[in-house]
């Protein structure tokens, strides 16, 4: 994933020269650094900084120019110790990136009140890499802390304390390292109601609202000016969605970061339960479409995308009136590949120079679009597959723009599929001669449709690569399954727990009956827990079944809330004699209800396999930005699948070898998704790229080795 790095990042240089005296420097702010990450550099505090740059407080820009004081003896100021009673020796600690408060408390066995005792400062500027903390005595009480509380409450204002969101970061993480509720982090930054992005600044402490981007600060800039310019914080705003197929409380929590509670509170009717078709009342944003105006023509109409690529404003794809195909073709010559012995760099040079010709399949279904008398905005309120279709072809716009910036030599066509379940317009692109002589075909979306235009272009050799169907395909030579299978999914996370010769336990309710005969015929050696008469957990038999010499993985599969709490109980009882892990086949929306405690999932390291990753790549962080800026919106999975699958299509077809063969020999993997193809028994290539999660005590989500 280098190639991010010629794509997006331009090289910025860091000048310091000595200003008033030596009392301060100016430094030029590189990409991507933070004020956290220059305080530690010139050994100050984040609040030294904005003292001299207040508008600092709303974040920097590259290039930005920012006054370092250099005459301060910071040290003092972060090493101010609380005296111990006794005879007991000061530790001190110097905190590091990543570092939280909370792991720093359970390392040296001290309470948060005693810690904050020792170090006043954490109360107002909070944990910050480089900070040098005084760590008391086990069991000293903190008697500074209602004097420091004193000295806050006296003040006329109160100092301002930011965090900068990191990758993996979560609401619960964050409030818990600076010793607040999600509540209280919510009410102080609205916004993050619906999402939490990455490198979003969060006020922690104090009440002047920021900027989502910040203005280049000025060399003479006052304290003072930092209330003038100072903005008023959004309110949230809500929108209209359509309950899905098959949709539960959690799938909805986990898109717009609600509780089952939140969400009933805004929906009194889901006091009944989940019901497809239902429309609620969510959080505006999370579903927001790509932007796309109709224009309609007698021949001609257009779809014109909120996506610029570099060089252009916007790009217009007219629409051909015989084959009602949507076309652009981006012209660019090649620099190219090489490969690492497991997962693969595509972009790497290798000197391949024939072009080659890429077709997307994307149901924009334009001819019902504009004969719907409600309006392109009503329809998209309603409309969640061309919402789908949009996001999607936002993702493979960028891969595009990425294509050319890299200099591929890859011709692009876009088509309209007109699709619904049962119908395309294949057939007619392919009497046309649209689709025969291209060297990849992405799409269509729905599986059948899908299988049809491989089995029309098998005779040609053209590779068929289908981008969101989930269903398990029928044995086609050319096409290729881009999404892991449900059984692929599972059996990666067994073979994972065999190839670290665990002792696996099954706790399986008896509703599960499928996953119960999946495991069966599937997943030799696996044993089940007991169950009582009654349906609940057996507690004795299943610590009786865990082994001191091994890992014990526990496999869980239940909804039932009681089982659950019992199996989470007798587990953690049984971390003080033998090692255990909690593992869950796929999500399950009682986890993430309040009944259950999150801190036990993390201390069972709570486990399981996902199609997609949550990576801190820096690649990845510039991917999500470069999009926002593009879009006014984060990606979604739809955007960043569209992104992935288009990107790594381009960059197999110029290794110098077909799609085909790099298919057979080559692991990929781009910003959410692996690409592992291999050959079925029967015909045709599935993927088996999952990855395997868990819940680190960090409270961050970390990909197993």
């Amino acid at each position: 994933m280098k190639y991010y790095s010629t794509l997006f990042l331009l090289v910025f240089f860091v000048t310091c020269s000595a200003f008033s005296q030596g009392k301060v420097v100016k430094y030029t702010v590189s990409s991507g650094e933070t004020v956290n990450q220059i305080a530690q550099k010139f050994k100050v505090t984040p609040f030294d900084i904005y003292e001299l740059n207040p508008d600092a407080r709303n974040g920097v820009k590259p290039n930005t120019v920012l006054l370092i004081p250099t005459g301060k003896s910071t040290d003092k100021k972060e090493t101010a110790a609380v005296k111990s009673s006794g005879n007991s020796k000061t530790v001190t600690h110097e905190v590091q990136p990543k570092e939280t408060l909370f792991g720093l408390e359970k390392k040296y066995s001290v309470t948060d009140e005693a810690l904050k005792a020792a170090n006043p400062f954490l109360i107002t500027d909070g944990l910050q890499p480089g900070q040098t903390l005084t760590i008391p005595a086990k069991g000293a009480a903190p008697k500074n802390a209602a004097v420091s509380d004193k000295k806050q409450k006296g003040k006329g204002t109160e100092k301002y304390v930011y965090h900068d969101v990191q990758a993996k970061e979560t609401k619960f993480g964050i409030a818990k390292q600076y010793g607040i509720s999600i509540e209280e982090l919510e009410k102080k930054n609205p916004e993050i109601v619906t999402s939490l992005p990455v490198g979003y600044r969060l006020t922690i402490k104090g009440t002047a609202p920021k900027t989502e981007t910040a203005a280049p600060v000025a060399a003479t800039a006052k304290p003072e000016e930092t209330k003038k310019t100072a903005e008023s914080k959004k309110a949230v705003s809500y929108m209209d969605y359509q309950v899905k197929p098959k949709e539960t409380f959690y799938s909805l929590g986990r898109v717009f970061h609600l509780t089952q509670e939140e969400l009933t509170a805004l929906n009194p009717s889901l006091s009944e339960g989940v019901k497809e078709g239902m429309v609620l009342k969510v959080p505006a944003g999370y579903i927001a479409p790509v932007p796309i105006v109709v224009q309609s023509q007698p021949d001609e109409k257009a779809i014109e995308t909120s996506v610029e690529k570099p060089t252009e404003k916007a790009i217009e794809k007219p629409i051909e009136s015989r084959g009602g195909g949507i076309k652009i073709v981006d012209k660019v010559k090649s620099e190219t590949v090489s490969a690492d012995p497991e997962i693969v760099e595509l972009t790497k040079k290798r000197g391949q120079s024939e072009r080659k010709k890429v077709i997307l399949l994307l149901p924009f279904n334009l001819a019902k679009l504009q004969s719907d008398t409600t309006g392109t905005a009503a329809r998209l309120k309603t409309d969640k597959f061309l919402n789908m279709t949009l996001d999607f072809y936002s993702g493979a716009m960028m891969a595009i723009d990425s294509a050319k910036t890299l200099k591929l030599p890859i011709d692009v066509s876009i088509y309209d599929s007109q699709e619904t379940k049962t119908t395309s317009n294949i057939s007619s692109l392919i009497a046309q001669n649209k689709l025969q002589e291209a060297d990849a075909v992405v799409g269509p979306f729905y599986q059948n449709n899908a299988e049809s235009t491989a089995n029309s272009l098998r005779l040609y050799n053209v590779p068929v690569i289908s981008p969101l169907s989930k269903d398990t395909a029928n044995p086609i030579d050319n096409l290729y399954q881009t999404i892991p299978s449900n059984d692929v999914v599972r059996n990666a996370i067994f073979d994972y727990m065999r190839a670290k010769n665990g002792n696996i336990v099954a706790v399986v309710d008896k509703k599960k009956e499928s996953v119960i005969n999946y495991i069966k015929q599937n997943q030799k050696g696996v044993v089940f827990a007991a169950l009582t008469e009654t349906g609940g957990l057996d507690v004795a038999n299943l610590k009786s079944l865990l082994l001191p010499n091994r890992m014990n993985y526990v496999v869980m599969e239940t909804g039932n809330t009681a089982m659950i709490k019992t199996t989470i109980k007798a587990l953690t009882d049984a971390q003080k004699s033998c090692q255990v892990q909690l593992v869950i086949l796929e999500p399950n929306s009682t986890l993430d209800t309040d009944e259950i405690n999150f801190d036990n999932l993390v201390k069972l390291k709570l486990m399981y396999p996902s199609v997609t990753r949550d990576s801190e790549d820096q690649s990845v962080s510039i991917f999500k930005k470069e999009y926002k800026l593009k879009n006014k919106i984060y990606p979604n999975s739809y955007a960043t699948r569209g992104f992935d699958v288009t990107f790594d299509t381009m960059m197999r077809l110029v290794q110098g070898k077909t799609y085909q063969e790099t298919a057979d020999l080559m692991t990929t993997q781009q910003v959410d998704n692996k690409f592992q193809f291999y050959k079925k028994e029967d015909g045709g290539h599935a993927n088996k790229g999952v990855y395997i999660l868990y819940y680190d005590s960090d409270l961050t989500l970390k990909e197993a080795n």
